[in-house]
């Protein structure tokens, strides 16, 4: 190798020195293989500093990307909101037949009062419901009342009908005072019926102008042929006066 670069740089010197064309004055061997080897070694490193591309700078510190945490919150799942349903019934009419006795409704005697007039029936005195008379017999009938209102009943006051059958009886006025609170009995006369049947009429007390009070009533057969026990039977006193009514003097 040594001996074929030292041969490649004397062949270079002479080839400068013929192009000149001057005459090159003789020099030591030594010398001119010398100052050659020189310039062809300052040519050569010359050369590749020249052509030497110095490689780009890296750096050495390598950042690595570290990605954020992501937080992942749970979710509630709400449950379904209900929504109510509504269910109507609805009755068929006719699908319901009522059984039994049906109640017989209490008459209020506060309403049959008119202004500070007002009557409740105790009890049936004489001729209970369905006694029997031969007809156009004469009887009288017989009613236990209170004096339920606020004012006394007074001499006019009368026993009028207030509907049902004819039983030949009359207005007829009660002819004393009854104090409110006080118990009392008031007779109407009557007849029978001139026809065989049933009757059943009705009577109210009066104080001239308008009727008040409970409703008393009176109920019987008629007959050909009258019974042979007297018609007229007393019905027994059964009756309890009330805690706030008053017993008529004797």
């Amino acid at each position: 190798m040594k001996k074929y670069l030292t041969s490649t740089l004397i062949l270079i010197v002479f080839i400068l020195a013929a192009c000149t064309g001057e005459q090159t004055p003789t020099q030591n061997p030594e010398a001119l293989m010398t100052s050659a080897v020189g310039s062809m070694v300052a040519s050569f490193f010359g050369t590749q500093t020249a052509m030497y591309t110095p490689p780009a700078p890296t750096s050495t510190a390598t950042m690595t990307f570290i990605p954020s945490p992501t937080i992942i919150y749970p979710t509630a799942t709400l449950a379904p909101t209900l929504t109510p349903t509504y269910i109507y019934y609805s009755a068929t009419p006719g699908s319901i037949t009522p059984t039994g006795t049906l109640p017989t409704p209490t008459v209020n005697s506060a309403s049959l009062a008119v202004g500070c007039n007002n009557l409740a029936l105790v009890r049936d005195v004489n001729v209970p419901a369905g006694t029997i008379f031969e007809k156009n017999h004469v009887f009288t009938k017989t009613w236990k009342v209170e004096n339920t209102g606020t004012c006394d009943w007074m001499y006019q006051y009368s026993l009028v009908p207030s509907g049902g059958d004819v039983i030949g009886g009359e207005t007829t006025r009660i002819q004393k005072l009854v104090s409110v609170g006080n118990w009392s009995e008031l007779t109407v006369e009557l007849q029978a019926p001139k026809t065989p049947g049933t009757y059943t009429g009705y009577w109210r007390l009066s104080n001239g102008q308008s009727a008040f009070g409970a409703t008393m009533t009176v109920s019987i057969v008629v007959r050909d042929v009258a019974p042979t026990a007297a018609p007229d039977t007393a019905v027994p006193d059964t009756a309890v006066p009330s805690e706030t009514a008053t017993m008529p003097a004797p």
